[in-house]
């Protein structure tokens, strides 16, 4: 069986990137350089590589992350104050709260906020 070891997301300014998901989802950066940033997710990484060709940067809904947060509207309001845009509205569902935002570099977040049970 494989497992999973990382999701690496290619980025124009990697520290400015890992800024934005540490401060915003409050991942843990392990590490972090001009080019290069791993942050712990959970059990798994984000990986974060800076490339140089538009190309590489060019994004539209793939790859698409998601999260489980404890309070959506405080996660959403500090990524919007770090630079995401809101891709619709704040979604209410029998199960939780779900809102979708673009990260600077163009990746799609979706963040989940489950229903207390």
């Amino acid at each position: 069986m494989a497992a999973l070891r990382h999701v690496l997301l290619l980025q124009r300014d990697v520290p400015k990137a890992a800024t934005f998901y540490s401060r915003g989802l409050g991942l843990k950066v392990k590490v972090l350089t001009e080019r290069w940033a791993e942050l712990e997710a959970g059990s798994t990484t984000l990986a974060l590589k800076a490339v140089d060709g538009e190309a590489c940067c060019s994004v539209g809904y793939s790859p698409f992350l998601t999260f489980t947060v404890k309070e959506l509207q405080t996660t959403l309001t500090q990524l919007l104050q770090l630079g995401s845009t809101m891709d619709g509205g704040v979604q209410h569902l029998p199960r939780g709260l779900t809102a979708v935002v673009r990260a600077p570099d163009g990746h799609m977040i979706s963040l989940f906020e489950p229903a207390e049970q």
